[in-house]
């Protein structure tokens, strides 16, 4: 592949032979076998696969305790790797060091499951996964090098706290079980906290790449769960009873939470693109409160949505973040072709509803066209 980018650069005069020649011989010793690696992996694979075969086989027949003993051992073998090795393999082979701190989570993890099954155990799931971010989760923050230990961190969190919200709304002999509104409301928007809780570790921290993912996952609940609310106030109205953990006063605590972290982040990192963060995070909580009076018209949820991205476009283009204005375009052209089949409930105005649409997209993606090239660099810049 590089040798085809070297002879367009060549032909395109960005490079002189000499240069090129350095670049293959570089390229030549640094070269890595990945077929070699390929076959070694899948041959790896093979061994595993037939060990939990063998396992599998024979799972009844092995006492619960022993299996237990097993299970804790290897993640005793994989923590004493870690805390013996894990410092040489952070300067040598991050990677190495994210695979290992993956492995320890998952076993972690398994061994909950583990012993609920050997001990017939009967809890919500938020339950254990709570425990394992009490017991792993610390690990995971001292030691995640990129994004895999942030997915995995952040993923374990969202999934507890939705787990956890999960039974409002039951009813056993006529009263309302589980917790209760302002409960789930500030569980289900702890996640968003990661976002300034990153932010500040960025600047202080040499694993940023870790910090970064771990914000940037933060932002993205944030904002995916406003976008999640603006759409589903177009469909019924949060004064309905059984949108009570919607109502105003809900909505105003997951508006408070949003501008805490967005002032938190700003704070932070006080460039432009804590700023851009700080004033997204700050419109998600501003249309988060105008949506419960507005809810339950399909046509001002549309514009509320497109208000969103709109904004986040904007905010894009001051800090510099080419990708995330793309998307931002691309969504509200989306929601012009949905909103177009909301507003028309027959072939022949669907038909110009969408024509008009399609012209109206064209002309937004010119725009921002012309945009991206005048105000956004290339690439992320951070």
């Amino acid at each position: 592949m590089y040798e085809r980018k070297l002879r367009a650069w060549l032909e395109a005069g960005l490079v002189d032979e000499p240069t090129a020649a350095r670049i293959r011989a570089w390229e030549a010793q640094h070269s890595r076998p990945l077929a070699l690696w390929a076959v070694i992996g899948i041959a790896a694979l093979a061994i595993g696969l037939g060990v939990v075969l063998v396992v599998a086989a024979n799972w009844d027949d092995i006492p619960g305790q022993v299996r237990l003993a097993v299970h804790l051992a290897l993640i005793a073998l994989a923590a004493g790797y870690l805390w013996r090795s894990g410092d040489d393999l952070a300067q040598r082979q991050p990677w190495g060091l994210e695979a290992v701190l993956f492995v320890l989570g998952m076993l972690g993890m398994t061994f909950l499951a583990h012993v609920g099954q050997v001990y017939q155990t009967a809890s919500p799931l938020w339950q254990p996964l709570a425990l394992w971010l009490v017991l792993f989760g610390p690990v995971l923050l001292l030691r995640g090098q990129s994004w895999l230990a942030a997915l995995l961190l952040f993923m374990v969190s969202v999934y507890a706290a939705w787990d956890y919200a999960e039974p409002l709304g039951g009813a056993i002999w006529g009263r309302r079980v589980g917790p209760g509104p302002l409960a789930v409301t500030v569980v289900t928007a702890l996640p968003l906290l990661y976002a300034p809780f990153a932010a500040w570790w960025r600047t202080r921290s040499a694993r940023t790449a870790f910090w970064l993912r771990l914000e940037q996952l933060g932002f993205a609940y944030g904002v995916g769960a406003t976008s999640l609310i603006v759409i589903g106030s177009g469909g019924d109205s949060f004064d309905n009873d059984s949108n009570h953990w919607l109502s105003f006063g809900m909505l105003a605590l997951r508006a408070a939470f949003a501008v805490a972290a967005g002032a938190a982040i700003a704070a932070a990192r006080p460039g432009k693109s804590g700023q851009a963060t700080g004033g997204i995070l700050a419109l998600c909580a501003a249309l988060l409160v105008i949506s419960h009076p507005l809810s339950g018209n399909s046509v001002l949820a549309a514009l509320l949505f497109m208000a969103l991205w709109a904004g986040i476009a904007g905010a894009s283009l001051h800090a510099g973040w080419r990708g995330v204005f793309q998307t931002a375009v691309a969504l509200i052209a989306m929601r012009l072709i949905v909103l177009s089949f909301e507003l028309d409930d027959n072939l022949l105005t669907s038909g110009a509803g969408l024509i008009f649409s399609g012209l109206l997209i064209l002309g937004i993606a010119w725009g921002a066209m012309r945009i991206a090239r005048t105000f956004a660099p290339p690439k992320e810049t951070a």
